[in-house]
This record gives structure tokens, C-alpha cells and sequence, in this order.
């Protein structure tokens, strides 16, 4: 049972985060966006968000297999050498705390993959799920995707 619904109480701040949300994802390759917001949601333990972003991965095409193993992308073969960048730099932006040489490879790897743009934009979409799962594990917050949907639809006058 969640402990607060956000969006009803903050309904201004919330429409304004979601909606920057959905600009800065729909700034990079969608596919390569859900395999961030899954893998970050699988680092923080955000059932609600790995719940919500398999879903939308799904229904976009992406295989069963790759998004079971994106929790061992290391040692799988079906990932791209781009999402393997993007992979080890959203693991560096979720666990700031480990720093050191594991961040410097990261972002070698990312500064090989993207444009300096992508890799502002990349990191953007790293730091938005993070701010989504701390809202969800914060508040024990479950939202079905069907009712994510709603949420993400724009205004009508």
C-alpha cells in the first residue's frame, strides 16, 4: 500500500517532473532508455518501475531474454558494445558511492559510444529514474502500467 500518491499531492511538481521526464527520454533511442530505467530500477530494488519499464520494453519488442539478463549484461552476448557503455555508465551514476576506477572505465566506454550530447542527455535519463525509483521505494508507490499511461498523456484543454 503506498504512503502517499505523489501525484495527487504535489499535482503541479508532478506533472512538470513527468513531463521532463518524457522530453529527455524521448531524446535517445527508446529501446536503449528502457534498458536503463530497467537496469537502474533493478539496482535500487524499485519493483514498481522494473514492473512498469518491462512492460513498455515488451511492448516495444524487446526479448524476454535480454531483459533477463540485463542483471548479468557483463556476460551476456546480446547486448550492443552502445548499450554496454550505457549499461556501465548507469551503474557508475547509481552507485556514486564506489567511484574510482570502475567510473573511470565507464566513462571511457561511454566516450566511446557517445557524442557529448548523448552522454549529457544519457546521464539526464540515468539521474530521472533514480528520482523515479526514490519516489516509488520512498513511498511505496505501485502503479500498473495501464494507469502509468494515463499519467504520461498530455494535457487536454
Amino acid at each position: 500500500m503506498s504512503r502517499l500518491d505523489y501525484f495527487a499531492a504535489a499535482p503541479a511538481a508532478m506533472k512538470a517532473w513527468t513531463a521532463a521526464s518524457m522530453k529527455i527520454n524521448a531524446s535517445l533511442d527508446q529501446a536503449l532508455v528502457r534498458l536503463v530505467e530497467i537496469r537502474t530500477s533493478q539496482l535500487n530494488g524499485c519493483a514498481n518501475c522494473i514492473n512498469m519499464h518491462t512492460a513498455q520494453a515488451r511492448e516495444a519488442g524487446e526479448t524476454e531474454q535480454r531483459m533477463h539478463l540485463l542483471a548479468a549484461w557483463r556476460d551476456a552476448p546480446c547486448y550492443t558494445d552502445r548499450e554496454r557503455a550505457a549499461l556501465a555508465w548507469t551503474e557508475a551514476m547509481t552507485r556514486l558511492y564506489e567511484g574510482g576506477r570502475a567510473h573511470e572505465q565507464a566513462y571511457t566506454a561511454l566516450e566511446a559510444e557517445f557524442s557529448k550530447e548523448e552522454q549529457a542527455v544519457l546521464t539526464l535519463v540515468i539521474n530521472m529514474i533514480n528520482g523515479w525509483n526514490r519516489l516509488s521505494v520512498g513511498f511505496g508507490s505501485w502503479i500498473e502500467p495501464e494507469l502509468a499511461r494515463r499519467y504520461q498523456q498530455p494535457a487536454t484543454a
